[in-house]
């Protein structure tokens, strides 16, 4: 391996499968590694025995579940938001043509004990039984203030300046009360917790415009879509963008040791007794493990299912968001659900999850109110893992670190990660403001 290369990526998780797609596209030689024989990393999607291998050691899955490889169970279960981030990184790199989506039927916020769907638009507002009449009007005046807003056009501020009012002075101009804001915040702007009441609400704002805007590409149930057969998709077609454009794979490269110089940058890589050199280093936070913190912990369950979760309007793929001051928690609640309309079970099978970030030690005690409102499930599995954020400097060791997947069910924090790690490699921002509407082509 006496090869030079630009970058060296380790792991094949989606962030790391993404960062390769696009600095191949880029034109720099780059080389891709992983010391698992499979795609995906911690994001990789399982069927039905390596499920079991992994969570039930030597046993085997019951036969009345159906065939293992009707299976792909997603380890990292996340929505895709139709206008969002994501999908303007895949129309941007064309990874589309691998890929095939379908919008997710439903979208729904947990209030006061019940499952209601997520109101976003001024009409829908009206409909909702999360509000009373009076409410109701507020509500429908905050949501027309917010689709006509326009942040280069100073006509529709109504004299507010969004980059210094915070949102709870935002929103108390409309005289909403906590319930309404608690789905606001939590359902549609997808706030993990309520510290965004205090920030300026420019970005609340841009939130649930983005929500509507992909609510509206597909006049669906939910703003979401999600690849068939599942996330693990989604990893590889990106490797296959990377080769497309000469970069190199090599799985199952055990032992992945990263090389500094005198100066203490990362010089090149070292497995089975060969090293091969580069400028720099990207990885996940298992490849550099003394450059990394733990900032947290998520809990999740795994539940497989013979119904749709209650009360969804028998939805077969939806979320649930649980804000978290209707459990009394620091952070929200999410259950996630897909089905063989998706490809990744059995035809009348489901696979739910409930995540959230881990406040105990006890994930079943924790994810209680969540797995309550699953119904009765076939089979049940939980785990816990934790949460590592970098703490060294890219510029002084040429080291690029992810950070490990959070418990939300959607996208846009782990993008937003991949972007700003491509921004610090390449000096460049992605533009993505990309037609849309070419991309429904790659759409069911």
């Amino acid at each position: 391996m006496d090869e030079e290369y630009d970058v060296i990526v380790l792991g094949t998780g989606l962030k790391e499968c993404i960062l390769s797609g696009l600095l191949s596209v880029d034109g720099l030689k780059v080389l891709h590694m992983d010391r698992n024989e499979y795609y995906g990393g911690e994001s990789t999607s399982l069927n039905l025995i390596q499920l079991w291998k992994r969570f039930r050691g030597s046993d085997k899955p019951p036969a009345q579940l159906g065939p293992s490889r009707d299976y792909n169970v997603d380890m990292i279960p996340k929505f895709m938001m139709a206008n969002g981030t994501l999908v303007r990184t895949l129309i941007h790199t064309d990874v589309t043509k691998y890929l095939s989506f379908k919008a997710v039927d439903g979208s729904y916020v947990f209030n006061k004990g019940k499952i209601h769907k997520v109101p976003a638009t001024d009409m829908e507002a009206l409909k909702s039984p999360l509000m009373g009449l009076f409410e109701k009007r507020r509500a429908r005046k905050f949501f027309i203030y917010v689709q006509n807003y326009d942040e280069s056009d100073p006509k529709t501020h109504e004299g507010l300046d969004l980059t210094r009012v915070t949102t709870k002075e935002f929103i108390s101009k409309f005289g909403l009360d906590d319930n309404t804001v608690d789905f606001i915040g939590h359902a549609l702007a997808l706030h993990r917790d309520d510290r965004y009441l205090n920030e300026p609400a420019l970005d609340t704002v841009k939130r649930i415009k983005l929500y509507e805007e992909s609510l509206a590409r597909f006049q669906g149930g939910s703003p979401y879509i999600y690849p068939l057969y599942g996330l693990g998709e989604l990893p590889q077609a990106f490797a296959r963008l990377s080769a497309v454009y000469g970069g190199t794979y090599m799985l199952n490269k055990l032992e992945c040791k990263v090389e500094f110089d005198m100066e203490g940058k990362a010089c090149g890589v070292t497995s089975e007794g060969e090293t091969a050199r580069c400028k720099k280093v990207v990885c996940d936070p298992s490849y550099l493990p003394n450059k990394v913190r733990k900032v947290g912990k998520v809990a999740r369950a795994i539940a497989i299912m013979s119904h749709p979760i209650p009360n969804t309007d028998e939805s077969h793929s939806a979320q649930v968001i649980l804000p978290q001051k209707q459990l009394g928690r620091k952070s929200d609640m999410y259950l996630f659900c897909c089905s063989y309309s998706h490809n990744v079970a059995p035809k009348g099978k489901f696979i739910a999850f409930v995540s959230t970030e881990a406040e105990t030690d006890r994930p079943e005690v924790e994810l209680k109110p969540g797995i309550d409102l699953l119904g009765p499930v076939d089979e049940l599995f939980f785990e816990t893992y934790d949460i590592y954020e970098p703490v060294n400097e890219p510029s002084l060791d040429n080291c690029f670190i992810s950070t490990s997947y959070d418990a939300t069910t959607h996208f846009e924090s782990t993008v937003m990660d991949v972007l700003s790690m491509y921004t610090m490699i390449t000096g460049k921002t992605l533009d993505l403001s990309v037609d849309l509407s070419a991309a429904s082509a790659a759409e069911e």
